[in-house]
């Protein structure tokens, strides 16, 4: 069982202890500056009672778990379709709030009729490019992944890829594409010793890595010269408008 952020031996990752490295906050003195672990938000995009890549986000939430990081998982189970419902709508706003809380992101999709499903879309949809003067994705860190019932393929990562660029994230070069996902995990839901399984571990190591590196730094990386520019536009406009 999971308690808060401390792993317990059922839930603990199969890993070779001796091969395993947590990236060292501390040592990269990054934690100093932000004071907290790393914040992840994990979204999948499959509603099935048995979802593969809800169990695959799972076990990249124990993994990331176990390296230091804080996660948090957004059941998207009764959030309304984009525009079919009022921005206030209970499941949006939590999905919002979770967005604003994280420093990087896990999407995980399964691929259907070759893309990412509406399930994945959706959620991301709704998470504004802005929300007043935040900016919820904007140089936060990003891995993708996928589940595959056939043979491997990489459409729908690729798809998460460009919305990764779209909404101004740092999306990591490694990724996840797990094929006949129904063949890697067993009864409990957990994930099989084999080199899919290593890929994930390897995402999940890099996902951290950047994430230390970039989330005190992100409002640096992204500052743009043209948004530099619209805002003292903004700024000249109200201080010259003449008063009523």
């Amino acid at each position: 069982m999971q308690r808060g952020n401390v792993l317990t031996p059922p839930d603990l990752p199969n890993l070779d202890a001796a091969l395993f490295a947590v990236p060292d906050a501390d040592l990269l003195r990054f934690r100093k500056t932000s004071g907290h672990a790393p914040r992840i938000l994990l979204l999948y995009g499959s509603l099935r009672e048995r979802s593969f890549s809800r169990l695959l986000s799972e076990e990249a939430a124990r993994l990331l778990q176990a390296m230091g990081a804080e996660t948090r998982s957004f059941n998207p189970h009764g959030l309304p379709l984009p525009d079919d419902a009022p921005a206030s709508h209970p499941k949006v706003q939590e999905l919002r709030q979770l967005a604003h809380w994280a420093e990087g992101m896990v999407w995980c999709s399964p691929e259907r009729h070759g893309a990412m499903t509406g399930i994945m879309k959706s959620q991301i949809d709704w998470i504004p490019l802005a929300d007043g003067a935040i900016r919820p994705t904007q140089g936060k860190t990003l891995a993708v992944m996928q589940v595959s019932g056939g043979s491997q393929s990489f459409n729908a990562v690729n798809q998460l890829r460009v919305l990764g660029r779209w909404m101004r994230m740092l999306t990591i070069p490694n990724q996840s594409s797990v094929a006949k996902a129904y063949q890697e995990f067993d009864e409990a839901g957990r994930m099989k010793p084999s080199a899919y399984y290593d890929r994930v571990v390897d995402v999940m190591e890099e996902l951290m890595k950047f994430t230390l590196l970039t989330r005190d730094v992100s409002p640096y990386l992204v500052d743009r010269y043209s948004e530099r520019k619209e805002s003292a536009a903004e700024l000249s406009k109200r201080v010259n408008q003449p008063s009523l």
